[in-house]
């Protein structure tokens, strides 16, 4: 196995220098409105014409607001500040980064580095690819992979600092009622339309499976000109996908061409290679000290397991005498109630991780009248009935939560003898 990997490395080593021009530029048509192969060639050598081409890439791969191309275009030193915040934001290592001028004047061969700090740290180009997928068919986005809302006792808490306003609290949940029910209704109105043109093109499909048209493809017998549009489209993501497939084929030709990019860079200054930007700085100890603190932290846990055992004790007499009650006895009751809803819970969620897997991601809209579903297919009926379980569960953790308020807000009002309190009305 050693044998046959360095046999490939030598062999994509012998075709590097020929195939790194088609690596550039596969790149380069894969990136949103990517520089040409000779802006790369020249920011290995720190040319200062570069600098702004990969500025203004940078942008477009770190902005999210760059990507529906509605906001308006903003100057090169506003998109090099964005540039510089987005990457101390996820961690670039390089300090030189943050020195760089914002005018473009210089740095192509740092700005080099930190685009390939992107590609190889997370699918870059796999989420390019979603964005501009083009969709052709009425899908609907499914998930059922977020965590179950736990159903048990929750402390109430007060994140805000200092009073607030209970009128601006309700004005908000008003606000936020009506987004919900414009949302709702907008869905529900969506939904309709679709089913009329699902029933209307009925028959139409030359795919069986199918039966009947897409929105987008109705939309392609009534204008013949956005149909054109669209077939645009569809050659743009094509020559798209046809680039990410060359440059995941010659892509260790590229990370070899890089290494010699990286060794043309200047060494950084010993305080900057001293401590690494963004990571807190561990100092180097012997192994002497090392057993040291190791021994002070187990005399730590000794004394820590010492004082449990004696308030644990403590305790145990205090209250040894109160467990015989009613009020002690409903206590038990509800702590009981509690533990055994936080444990269903649990259950259900372990029982759900232990089935077939989840489904995910979006599905596309078939009306089918008898045939049932095969494969990775899912029925509406069985969506909406899960969901319906959900909505349920969330809803009794919303009553607990209002019951907990509605304690808090009684124990309030026995602390101030002179306050009325009147409630809001049900909805």
């Amino acid at each position: 196995m050693g044998r046959r990997r360095r046999l490939l490395v030598d062999a994509a080593a012998e075709a590097g220098a020929g195939a790194l021009p088609k690596v550039i530029a596969a790149l380069s048509r894969s990136l949103p409105a990517g520089p040409s192969p000779e802006i790369f060639r020249r920011a290995k050598f720190d040319r200062p014409e570069a600098a702004p081409a990969l500025w203004q890439l940078l942008f477009r791969l770190l902005s999210p607001r760059s990507v529906g191309g509605a906001s308006a275009p903003l100057g090169l030193e506003a998109q090099a500040c964005l540039v510089k915040s987005a990457l101390r934001s996820q961690g670039y290592p390089r300090q030189v980064l943050a020195q760089l001028p914002e005018d473009g004047s210089w740095g192509s061969r740092e700005l080099l580095l930190a685009l390939s700090w992107l590609l190889a740290r997370g699918p870059v180009l796999e989420r390019l690819l979603a964005q501009a997928h083009v969709q052709l068919g009425d899908e609907m986005p499914v998930c059922e992979c977020e965590a179950v809302a736990s159903t048990g006792p929750l402390a109430p808490h007060m994140d805000a600092e200092g009073p607030v306003d209970i009128r601006c609290v309700q004005w908000l949940m008003g606000r936020l009622w009506f987004r919900w029910r414009c949302l709702t209704a907008s869905q529900q109105e969506q939904c309709a339309l679709l089913s009329k043109i699902h029933l209307y093109t009925r028959g139409c499909h030359s795919d069986q499976r199918l039966g009947h048209l897409s929105v987008a493809e109705t939309e392609m017998l009534r204008d013949p000109e956005g149909g054109r549009q669209l077939l645009r489209r569809l050659e743009r993501e094509n020559a798209g996908l046809e680039a990410a497939l060359q440059w995941r084929r010659g892509e260790l030709v590229f990370w070899r061409w890089m290494d010699t990019v990286l060794g043309a860079c200047p060494p950084e200054a010993p305080a900057a290679a001293a401590q690494p930007a963004f990571l807190p700085r561990i100092p180097e100890r012997g192994p002497g000290q090392g057993e040291l603190v190791a021994r002070e932290l187990r005399a730590l846990q000794e004394e820590l397991c010492e004082a449990t055992e004696r308030r644990r004790a403590a305790w145990e007499a205090r209250v040894g005498g109160q467990g015989r009650g009613p009020q002690w006895s409903s206590a038990r009751q509800a702590l009981q109630k509690a533990v055994d809803q936080e444990l269903a819970a649990l259950q259900w969620a372990w029982e759900q991780d232990r089935g077939p897997a989840r489904p995910h991601g979006p599905h596309r809209l078939v009306r089918r009248e008898d045939e049932a579903p095969g494969g990775q297919d899912l029925r509406a009926a069985e969506v909406i009935r899960v969901l319906r379980s959900q909505e349920a569960r969330l809803e009794a953790a919303l009553r607990q939560l209002q019951g907990q308020c509605r304690q808090e807000l009684a124990r309030l009002a026995g602390a101030l003898p002179g306050l009325i309190w009147i409630l809001p009305p049900g909805r």
